[in-house]
């Protein structure tokens, strides 16, 4: 090999490696809360795919399938678009997709009712995404409080729904 391709090698590899992203740091948000119905009781009120229009206070349509996996959600005036990727008789599983020209932070949630009792359950809300793209931990600690509060706020109006008469 000449020494003009090696250098020439040389420098695309530099280049490639310079302009490489962060390591992704993900972020998991666990939520839980109490509620006093059956788990079925619950889901039923606050399980469909497009009830977090009614315990979010935001708009929620489906653009695609059924509400089961394979359907996409549109929220927010079509800002957010999120995909159902797994589904049980009391959970399901989402993913927002990747958005030509923004970072994407790979953001996965997962909502259930579970069981404690007969006349008992717990609500789990679990987020998961990639904080790499924040500039310093200090954003990242505010970003995972800013969500945590308006997941919990959902949280209580699910259980306010599901316990209602």
């Amino acid at each position: 090999m000449s020494l003009k391709p090696c250098a020439l090698a040389v420098a695309c590899s530099l280049i490639l490696a310079g302009s490489a992203q962060a390591a992704p740091d993900y972020a998991v948000i666990r939520m839980t809360q109490s509620v006093d119905r059956p788990a079925a009781a619950v889901w039923a009120k606050v399980g469909g795919f497009c009830d977090l229009g009614v315990w979010m206070k935001i708009d929620c349509k489906l653009t695609s399938g059924e509400g089961d996996i394979g359907s996409v959600r549109s929220i927010a005036g079509g800002r957010v678009t999120e995909v159902m990727v797994g589904k049980t008789d009391l959970s399901y599983g989402y993913v927002q997709p990747a958005t030509e020209g923004r970072f994407y932070d790979l953001y996965h949630g997962f909502l259930e009712a579970k069981a404690v009792t007969a006349n008992t359950s717990v609500l789990n809300y679990t987020l998961v995404y990639d904080v790499s793209n924040l500039p310093d931990q200090a954003t990242r600690d505010a970003d995972i409080a800013r969500r945590r509060v308006l997941f919990t706020g959902a949280l209580t109006a699910m259980k306010t729904l599901a316990e209602a008469k």
